[in-house]
């Protein structure tokens, strides 16, 4: 799975400008007002404001944070430097039965963004890295692509936030993975925009990526699945069942920004294609969802940040145990594959104590509805919570202590949850910053 107004020099609408690049403002803001920054940093892209050569304007910025964490129950240690639930063991201790210290760096950050005149309107083109690792570079400090977004007017091309999510969601917390039911995902997409006076309605195309599970019938015989190919008996159902996406998914997106905040609705709509490679039979389930958000601006620089998410077959759009396809019975032969059905909750509040300290406290959730023909191991409920007390000393500077519990339960109802305590330092810095300083 691949994290207000907006300044520079892009002579766009405000509403564009706000909504359009709203990641962007936020990240922006908080390398000019340490206060104002998302302890995590999970926004997005910096305002190309730093470095003017003719007609193009770019601004490098970034941020190194380190994290020294105590993880009183383990978890995967390819995942340990961040309380990810989906992680949590749930039957003994596979992972060491003794608490553990981890010292990370991974969250730390570079970004590029860019902003350049042509005859026929402006172009941005916004690129981020960060350190941390998955899939095959799991547990590593390996540069992990996060952003790689261009807009020319109202239309944007690229890997950027999903249409579908609403990034102001994410609290001020510094643990990387963050809220398990939120909906989390940076997609590759191609999008349009239809900018109002303080609203926005969004259209996209997102790379399809189905996430399928063969369940309790993944070391099975193919040969146990009615009408496979004869003498083929050495593979399992698990290797020849794979995902099959041949239609992009479609989501649209409504966001208004008001006085005391703002308010999001998302859809989306998809098709979950699957197929078996030993006789090249395919089929699709239709997946669908909704997702409500709002950021309420309470007293002072307080908010209250909530989201809902619900809808069949949109797990990986989830940040954490999401999935889209499972075996719909217990019986081989009669199973099908049915789309999950999955519900995401997000409550946090951020309150701003003065102008060198905040605290965000909140809880999340994700459910899913499963299936008979999955696996007892498999994830079924993930839930977190988190409180912490941030520090800004100083510009640019943000210390912070944080305490986080995590519970997941499997399929079987056999749970397992994890404490943990971190401490982080984090340095930003930003070339359209620096440049503003008087010698």
């Amino acid at each position: 799975m691949i994290r207000g107004n907006h300044s520079g020099p892009v002579q766009a609408s405000p509403t564009r400008a706000r909504a359009n690049w709203a990641a962007a403002a936020l990240a922006g803001a908080c390398l000019l007002n340490p206060l104002q920054s998302l302890a995590g940093a999970h926004e997005g892209g910096q305002a190309a404001e730093g470095f003017q050569i003719g007609d193009l304007a770019l601004n490098i910025y970034g941020f190194v944070m380190a994290d020294t964490i105590y993880d009183f129950k383990r978890v995967d240690p390819d995942w340990n430097d961040t309380l990810r639930v989906s992680t949590i063991a749930t039957r003994g201790e596979p992972f060491g039965g003794d608490g553990e210290v981890v010292f990370g760096v991974r969250q730390s950050r570079i970004g590029f963004d860019s902003n350049f005149k042509t005859d026929n309107g402006d172009v941005r083109a916004l690129f981020e890295w960060e350190l941390f690792g998955t899939g095959g570079d799991a547990g590593q400090t390996t540069p992990r692509l996060r952003h790689a977004w261009v807009e020319w007017k109202d239309f944007g091309a690229g890997q950027y936030w999903s249409n579908f999510m609403d990034i102001s969601v994410f609290p001020n917390t510094i643990d990387y993975w963050g809220p398990t039911g939120m909906i989390f995902y940076r997609n590759k997409q191609l999008r349009y925009t239809f900018p109002f006076e303080s609203s926005e309605l969004a259209f996209s195309l997102e790379d399809p990526d189905t996430a399928l599970s063969v369940g309790r019938f993944r070391d099975e015989s193919v040969c146990e699945i009615p009408g496979a190919p004869v003498g083929n008996c050495d593979s399992t159902i698990g290797d020849v069942v794979q995902k099959d996406n041949d239609v992009p998914d479609l989501t649209a997106r409504y966001r208004d920004e008001t006085n005391w905040g703002h308010w999001q609705i998302a859809g989306m709509l998809r098709k979950l294609g699957y197929e078996r490679t030993d006789n090249g039979k395919s089929d699709y389930e239709t997946g669908w969802g909704f997702n409500g958000s709002t950021v309420i601006n309470t007293f002072g620089r307080d908010q209250l940040k909530l989201q809902v998410a619900w809808g069949e077959g949109i797990g990986n759009y989830f940040n954490d145990g999401g999935l889209d396809l499972a075996p719909s019975d217990a019986d081989l032969a009669t199973t099908d594959a049915e789309a999950v059905e999955i519900l995401g909750i997000v409550a946090y509040y951020d309150h701003y104590w003065n102008d060198k300290w905040s605290t965000s406290i909140g809880w999340s959730m994700t459910d899913l509805d499963t299936e008979d023909g999955q696996a007892d191991t498999e994830f079924e409920k993930g839930q977190i919570a988190s409180l912490n007390l941030l520090h800004y000393p100083t510009e640019h500077v943000m210390l912070g202590l944080e305490g986080s519990w995590g519970q997941r339960e499997d399929v079987d109802g056999e749970d397992g949850d994890d404490y943990r305590v971190q401490f982080s330092i984090k340095v930003d810095w930003a070339l359209a910053d620096l440049m503003k300083k008087k010698p």
